[in-house]
């Protein structure tokens, strides 16, 4: 009676079938479909129940799954014996502990992935900043090694004007002491000439007047007098 039952409810009246069909086109109702890759009742994918929708209309998928269900047990080819009870058991106990249990365990695990990932990104992050603070301490030395080779430029050209001073105080110093020893030279020759002068005019002075005669001494005396008297009556 079962099996029957079940027959009779899966199979339809080909007149009923195109009615709903005349129906369901009259009233331009499309179907809603959902996205791709979704799941029905937990394990059937939804393009079986699309393709049961465009061919059977919307109960046809459950009334398909029914008879076959009744089908099976009906016939006995799908045997209910005890273990049948204790997988119906299991299924519910794991239904349970997924519910249940499975919540608080991805929020568990979740926690640890994210605890895990920060550690790897912490231990990421402080070699990365090591390596930074080494190439910033690299480029240090190389700046500082840089500075010591334009201070040993420095230090170079200080010795070069140093030694530049000193060879023009030398220098200063070697013409002062020619200027000093030629002006020496000048100087002992201007006296030479000097007394030389002098002792010339000494000499003719004094020869001048060693062959002037006392008596043509007094005709100059008398000759000078006579002039300035002349000059005296012509200035009146």
């Amino acid at each position: 009676m079962l099996s029957r039952a079940a027959l009779l409810s899966v199979q339809r009246p080909l007149g009923v079938l195109a009615a709903r069909t005349a129906v369901s086109s009259s009233a331009e109702r499309p179907v809603r479909l959902e996205q791709p890759g979704k799941v029905r009742l937990g394990f059937l994918p939804d393009e079986w129940f699309q393709f049961f929708y465009n061919k059977t209309g919307v109960t046809g998928p459950y009334t398909f799954g029914v008879g076959l269900i009744t089908y099976l047990c009906s016939k006995e080819i799908y045997v209910m014996e005890h273990e049948y009870y204790s997988g119906i058991s299991l299924a519910i106990m794991a239904v349970i502990a997924v519910k249940k249990l499975g919540p608080p365990i991805a929020k568990w695990a979740d926690f640890e992935i994210d605890r895990v990932e920060r550690e790897w990104n912490e231990g990421r992050e402080n070699e990365l900043k090591a390596l930074k603070e080494s190439i910033d301490a690299e480029k240090q030395e190389q700046w500082r090694a840089e500075g010591a080779l334009i201070l040993m430029d420095a230090k170079k050209e200080n010795i070069a004007l140093q030694l530049e001073a000193a060879f023009r105080e030398r220098v200063i110093n070697v013409y002062n002491q020619v200027k000093h020893r030629l002006d020496y030279q000048v100087e002992c020759r201007h006296i030479e000439r000097r007394l030389s002068q002098k002792h010339m005019v000494n000499w003719i002075v004094n020869n001048v007047l060693s062959s002037i005669t006392p008596q043509q001494e007094k005709d100059t005396l008398n000759k000078c007098i006579a002039d300035l008297n002349a000059l005296a009556a012509r200035s009146k």
